[in-house]
């Protein structure tokens, strides 16, 4: 079965990341950069090794607010894609 998803418009993709910009620079961004923690794996890394990761992805109609964006490691993040992380753990069943 191949994915189907419902892709945002691009004023929404482009209102959300100059938003996520804003976010980065936040006093509350940088104190959970500073915690070291990837959302997904849970394993402790430097903060130049994290990325913000939006949990319903901005091209899915996800929002840049503090209830949507998480710290992830730069693997998982890669491996999430445009995905969420329901649909990540359903594409990781299906490979068993």
């Amino acid at each position: 079965m191949d994915d189907f998803y419902i892709s945002a418009g691009s004023d929404h993709i482009k209102k959300e990341r100059q938003k996520a910009r804003e976010l980065r620079k936040s006093q509350w961004w940088r104190q959970r950069l500073a915690q070291g923690v990837c959302y997904y794996c849970e394993e402790k890394f430097s903060p130049t090794d994290l990325t913000m990761d939006h949990v319903i992805p901005v091209s899915r109609g996800g929002k840049s607010s503090k209830g949507n964006v998480v710290v992830a490691c730069k693997q998982c993040n890669t491996e999430k894609k445009h995905r969420t992380p329901v649909e990540r753990l359903l594409d990781e069943e299906k490979r068993k």
